[in-house]
């Protein structure tokens, strides 16, 4: 077992019957539905706004053979972000779409909508997305968007709270324990059912950096278990 999980919560307040798939138990995984028969591999949309850490461990699952499906497509709302350059030396195909291609926010959603048909995608994977989805999406692809937060929500969870501003915040509280959360996106921040969690211990010396890195790896684990198991 890898030393920054300590427990495994499963929880159970999902509607099995809106997931439509089984996350397989495992030391890291947790219990869910029964996957329906694919006659073809899964497509995966991965959005983000960052570095593409995360993105790069997802592509990197499914070129290893670990997740029985494909990235169709990279999709970022900052041009320059690092997303971007993980995609593209991984073959993937991207799209850049955000306040500055398309001013208007419905104009904006529609526009995410079209790509993400036309790329013939059934899962979200939101990667260090910073931005709300718009209704269309949502309503396109609901029970089929998954977002990873570096906290056992709903601690720590809600508008502005990403990133080292959740450390901070764990370590400002002085509690013991942290984790990170696979869950599903709703309209609302954070609010979405959760689908697993993983525990990381909070250690005396802790400050933000040593924190972040046991929770990203954390975080990067828990959603590849997950994900897998979409397509088992």
């Amino acid at each position: 077992m890898v030393d920054y999980v300590t427990q495994l919560i499963v929880l159970e307040r999902v509607d099995q019957r809106s997931l439509g798939y089984e996350v397989p138990m495992s030391a890291t995984t947790p219990r869910g539905l029964t996957s329906p028969a694919r006659a073809t591999p899964g497509r995966i949309a991965i959005i983000g706004s960052g570095s593409g850490t995360t993105a790069a461990r997802v592509i990197d699952a499914v070129g290893a053979g670990e997740i029985a499906a494909e990235v169709a497509v990279v999709v970022g709302n900052n041009s320059e972000a690092g997303i971007f350059d993980v995609a593209r030396t991984r073959g993937v195909r991207t799209a850049h779409l955000s306040g500055v291609t398309h001013p208007d926010p419905d104009d904006l959603d529609a526009a995410m909508l079209d790509v993400l048909r036309a790329a013939d995608v059934d899962l979200l994977v939101l990667a260090g997305y910073m931005k709300k989805l718009g209704p269309r999406v949502l309503g396109q692809f609901q029970g089929a968007i998954l977002n990873v937060h570096p906290a056992l929500l709903p601690s720590y969870g809600g508008q502005g709270m990403y990133g080292d501003r959740v450390h901070a915040a764990v370590l400002a509280d002085g509690t013991g324990r942290t984790g990170a959360t696979v869950h599903h996106v709703t309209a609302e921040y954070d609010q979405g059912p959760v689908i697993a969690q993983v525990e990381v211990p909070v250690r005396p010396d802790d400050d933000v950096a040593a924190l972040r890195t046991r929770v990203q790896a954390a975080e990067k684990a828990l959603l590849v278990e997950v994900i897998r198991g979409r397509y088992a």
